[in-house]
């Protein structure tokens, strides 16, 4: 790279060099595999609990091995559920916060994926306090669509509580911004109009509010054979892009990245059981075991099995960096095993 400004490179190799970068690190981590609900088109099978202590020491030291090489660390909540193991989240945050706060030059974010049923006011402020900023929470549509697809696992609705929750987030001063992910299906797109001009209306003047439309897909979940999807191209969904943008700020409208953490070396999660992985949807694919983290903060990587991960990078492989993981599910050869370069 010596010699070679960044406007002398494609956006491609941007994004490559930012991807393979030492110095900055993206922990997406796993409290628990549990949840309490049972979304029906759910891939996961809540099959390991809450994450064991000695995985939690392991990324705690983890982080103080690396955090004097590091100009930035991330950290990702997802689970299961991860509110239901917020002690969890509240012990790492809080010495994640503290090494940022010793170490001069280092920056730290952090985020979580919820589904919003225990993310109160008082809940997304403490957190906000321990840098998580930042939450993305799911809608399926008004009460009647969404408590018919986003259950709680006794059956019961959950549209209720979460829509009181996001309220009176929106009603307090809370430094966090939520990510509104309404999800789109065939059968929830006539009504798509009316609930997200509500939506709208209810939030979007408020900055620290966004909406991200994501079409539901079969993500290999027991409920996959019966259900239906809309097509990528449907033109319904820029129409109701439109409704979003139309309150004059076109930043309301979060669009997904080109580049899937999966993809970026610096990107690694950790499961509850201490399993390292590369994606949080291909859970049950073997290939996503990458190796494991230790109690001393110290990694095992399976290296071939690593690489698979990164082949769109030398490929040049646009398809395969925004998404990795489609190469283990679509039809025709699988990723190829990439053996390491001499002196590599």
């Amino acid at each position: 790279m010596s010699g070679v400004t960044l406007t002398d490179i494609s956006a491609f190799d941007r994004e490559m060099v930012t991807s393979f970068r030492s110095d900055r690190l993206h922990l997406i981590l796993l409290p628990t595999e549990q949840c309490n609900f049972r979304c029906t088109y759910c891939y996961e099978d809540f099959a390991i609990g809450r994450m064991r202590p000695e995985v939690v020491e392991g990324v705690k030291n983890l982080i103080d091995r690396r955090h004097g090489e590091l100009s930035h660390l991330q950290i990702s909540w997802f689970g299961g559920e991860p509110m239901l193991a917020r002690s969890v989240i509240e012990d790492v945050a809080s010495h994640a916060s503290e090494i940022q706060r010793r170490t001069p030059g280092l920056g730290y974010g952090s985020d979580m994926t919820t589904n919003g049923y225990l993310l109160d006011h008082t809940a997304a402020e403490r957190l906000a306090g321990l840098g998580i900023r930042r939450f993305q929470v799911s809608l399926d549509g008004p009460a009647r669509h969404h408590d018919h697809t986003r259950v709680r696992a006794d059956g019961q609705g959950t549209f209720g509580r979460i829509w009181r929750n996001l309220l009176s987030i929106r009603d307090g001063s809370v430094d966090a911004h939520v990510l509104l992910r309404v999800h789109l299906t065939p059968g929830n797109l006539d009504v798509m109009p009316a609930f997200l001009t509500q939506v709208r209306d209810t939030f979007l003047d408020d900055r620290r509010f966004r909406v991200f439309l994501k079409r539901v897909v079969r993500l290999g979940g027991a409920g996959d054979a019966s259900m239906e999807v809309l097509d990528a191209e449907d033109e319904r969904i820029a129409a109701l892009e439109e409704i979003i943008v139309s309150d004059g700020q076109g930043e309301s409208l979060f669009e997904a990245e080109q580049v899937c953490y999966a993809a970026r070396a610096n990107s690694m999660m950790v499961r509850a059981d201490g399993r390292l992985g590369k994606c949080t949807v291909g859970l049950s694919e073997p290939g996503n075991t990458v190796g494991r983290l230790l109690p001393d903060g110290t990694l095992e990587v399976d290296t071939p099995r690593f690489r698979r991960w990164l082949q769109g990078w030398e490929s040049r492989d646009a398809e395969l960096t925004a998404c990795p993981y489609e190469a283990f599910t679509r039809q025709g050869p699988k990723l190829l095993q990439l053996t390491a370069r001499p002196g590599s």
